[in-house]
């Protein structure tokens, strides 16, 4: 399973300059791939990209050979830094999860999310448990690469721990691609067998 992002190029339309210029970058779902450069350096913006969010900017996308799709279900899911900002606040949590897919109780076990949870509105919850919903809502079962934009910046040690085993334990199971962009090069380095650093490949 090949995601690939060729000649990529996006400034946006306030901008003078381009904040990504002729990007070449290729993932698999054999490794685990780390992404990594300067706060401002356009990673979330190449995120938002590879995964759909972004659907005007010169150059493509393919995911084995083909465009991500523009209604349907994405096969590249993005997990965001702050997942508060990605839910809906009128939905209780049971809503919002329902919204992607139902997981079995096995695995909301895993990720550590409690059913008495499903009742409450996302202002209701702290940013830890918010995000195992953001996460789990990501790994449908249609999903074929995770990108993890900063995922566990804003978490305590503990919580980071256990999102990020759960998440790679799956991960595995499924043969799925996993980009993981992160300011901890402690992290990038423990689980990450390759990584791409942002300045080799932009050429603005």
């Amino acid at each position: 399973m090949e995601l690939i992002g060729s000649n990529i190029s996006f400034k946006y339309p306030s901008a003078k300059k381009y904040i990504l210029k002729d990007i070449d970058i290729y993932l698999d779902n054999t490794k685990i791939t780390g992404l990594v450069g300067d706060s401002g350096s356009g990673k979330s913006t190449l995120c938002k990209i590879l995964s759909g969010y972004i659907p005007k900017f010169e150059g493509r996308v393919t995911l084995n050979g083909e465009e991500l799709p523009k209604k349907e279900f994405c096969p590249v899911q993005l997990i965001y830094q702050h997942p508060e900002k990605v839910m809906n606040p009128k939905w209780k949590m049971s809503a919002v999860l329902d919204e992607s897919w139902v997981p079995d109780d096995a695995l909301l076990e895993d990720f550590g999310i409690q059913k008495s949870w499903m009742t409450r509105f996302p202002q209701e919850l702290s940013g830890g448990e918010l995000q195992r919903f953001s996460v789990i809502r990501a790994l449908n079962p249609k999903t074929k690469f995770i990108i993890a934009d900063e995922m566990t910046t804003m978490l305590d040690a503990i919580t980071q721990v256990q999102i990020l085993d759960s998440v790679l334990k799956i991960v595995k199971q499924r043969n799925m691609g996993f980009l993981i962009v992160s300011h901890d090069m402690d992290l990038v380095n423990t689980i990450c067998d390759d990584v791409i650093y942002l300045k080799d490949i932009n050429k603005i």
